[in-house]
This record gives C-alpha cells, sequence and structure tokens, in this order.
C-alpha cells in the first residue's frame, strides 16, 4: 500500500491508498465509502483485493478521517461537494490508473447510492453494491424508523447549529460530519425517493446502465429489505443482479451494516464479489 493525494477541481486535498497487486492487475476497483466511514475501515479489504490481483484505491472525502481538518467547526462541505467534486475526482484518478483496464466501482452504502450522479461516471465498467439501500426513514424496519426520527427530528436540528458540526462519534451515530453534510443528508432521508428526489436527479439515473452486482444482508440494522428494494427500483435501466445473505448462510454470527468489511469475514463473503469483478465488459 502507498499513499498518496488527489487534488479536486476547487481545490481540495484528498487523501489516498493505492493498493497494488504483485504482478499485472487484472482490473482497477475503487472503494467510495459509506457515509462517515475512514478509508482505513476498508484496509484489510483492499489488501486481501490486491491479493487476488487487483489494484484498488480507497480514500477520504473532504471533512472525513485523513482528509479532515483538525476541527470540523464551521468547515464549508456539503454531499453536492463530495458528488461533483471529491467522487468525480477520484473517478479520474482511478481511470488513469486503469490504463483501459476495467474500472469497478465499489459502493459501500452510500457510496453506491449515488454513483449515477458523479459527473464522470461513464467512466466505471460496472458497480459492485453493498449494504446499500434508500436512506430514506420511513422505509427502516422500527427500531431504527425510531431512531431515525429521533436523529432527523431532534437530535441533528439542535446539535448542529450549537456544535458547527455534527459530533457523530460523541453522540455514537454514524460519525462526525461537516455541518453541510448531514443537513443535506437530512433532506435526503427525509425524501421518500432520497437524493434522486430531492437533486431532482432522475434522468441521470435512468441514463445509468452499467452492470451492477448488489449484495445485501437480513441483518442489516440501517437498511432493511424494503429500503434496498426502494433502491435497486431508481436504478431503472441497470440490469442489477442482487443476493440478499443471512448470517447463517456466511456461517457468521452477525454481518450487520458494516460487518462485510471486517476481517472475520474473509472466508466466507469476500470471495463472493469475484465473479463480479471477473464478469467481461
Amino acid at each position: 500500500m502507498t499513499r498518496t493525494e488527489v487534488r479536486t477541481a476547487d481545490g481540495h486535498r484528498l487523501e489516498a491508498s493505492r493498493y497494488a497487486p504483485a504482478g499485472n492487475a487484472r482490473a482497477v476497483i475503487l472503494i467510495a465509502p459509506a457515509m462517515g466511514a475512514a478509508q482505513r475501515y476498508y484496509a484489510p479489504f483492499a489488501s486481501w483485493l490486491a491479493a487476488q490481483g487487483y489494484l484498488v484505491i480507497t480514500f477520504d472525502h473532504r471533512g472525513i478521517g485523513a482528509s479532515a481538518p483538525r476541527s470540523l467547526r464551521g468547515f464549508d462541505a456539503s454531499l453536492t461537494d463530495w458528488v461533483t467534486h471529491d467522487l468525480a475526482a477520484v473517478l479520474d484518478f482511478a481511470a488513469t490508473e486503469a490504463r483501459g483496464r476495467d474500472l469497478v466501482w465499489l459502493g459501500h452504502s452510500l457510496g453506491a447510492q449515488v454513483l449515477p450522479m458523479v459527473p464522470n461516471a461513464s467512466l466505471v465498467t460496472r458497480m459492485v453494491m453493498v449494504a446499500t439501500g434508500n436512506g430514506y426513514w420511513r422505509l427502516h424496519d422500527l427500531p431504527m424508523k425510531l431512531r431515525a426520527g429521533l436523529l432527523w427530528f431532534g437530535i441533528a436540528p439542535l446539535v448542529v447549529p450549537l456544535a458547527g458540526h455534527f459530533p457523530g462519534k460523541a453522540l455514537g451515530v454514524v460519525g462526525d460530519l461537516p455541518a453541510g453534510v448531514i443537513r443535506q443528508w437530512r433532506r435526503w432521508c427525509l425524501h421518500p425517493r432520497y437524493c434522486v428526489g430531492v437533486e431532482r436527479a432522475d434522468a441521470a439515473y435512468n441514463a445509468f446502465i452499467k452492470p451492477v452486482t448488489a449484495l445485501s444482508f437480513t441483518d442489516d440494522e440501517f437498511m432493511s429489505a424494503r429500503n434496498t428494494d426502494s433502491l435497486y427500483a431508481l436504478f431503472r435501466n441497470a440490469p442489477i443482479d442482487a443476493a440478499r445473505i443471512a448470517p447463517s448462510d456466511a456461517g457468521l454470527p452477525r454481518i450487520g451494516h458494516f460487518g462485510f468489511f471486517r476481517k472475520e469475514s474473509e472466508a466466507s463473503l469476500w470471495p463472493r464479489i469475484l465473479p463480479a469483478l471477473a464478469t467481461p465488459s
């Protein structure tokens, strides 16, 4: 693994990492993270993919992980910045690394939700979705619906103006986020059609036609089957090969929203995406 940086069109520096295989890479895989997740969380999985012969790129959005300033109070960033600048810049970097090889977008949660809105999404050969869905709060199962209602109608509107950002680590929710990110995400999660409805992005989602492989999990605390199916429906013209996996199917006590990327999933879950990576364009 080597560390590098990617410059965005609006002048931000993003910390990124490059996991190279021993020989020539079969393809390039860009891991687009979940909301608030730092790239270090994906390091074991990225190293494993490199050992399978893939060149893997991970990164931190502005305001997250190694791309965050010392303090997020007053830090100016939005989901629109992440999509139109950060993701676009990292995708350009990955395309340069690909040099004509397949370029696979592996999106975890938010990272899979937003690809059609990335301006240069056409550079992607195909996408793998992991633990993702429409974030509309009323689609959650009851326990998460209650937590989401408390977050969106109570905690976030109260805390963000006081703290100047969202102090998720202290609250045990998501992680620390810039104020503009949490506010825009709140608008998305309060709309039945999520980002597509708020950002009026129907044309972008209808235009996305690249093949998709999607893995979801029956014990995902954030994404019920309703959340997941509702997101798939937004990709009207993309062929989606979807599998919903129970922990017992993988011989694991739990998977949840983040468990796929943990080291204990290496033997039972990680090989399941290899056929999708090897599929011819």
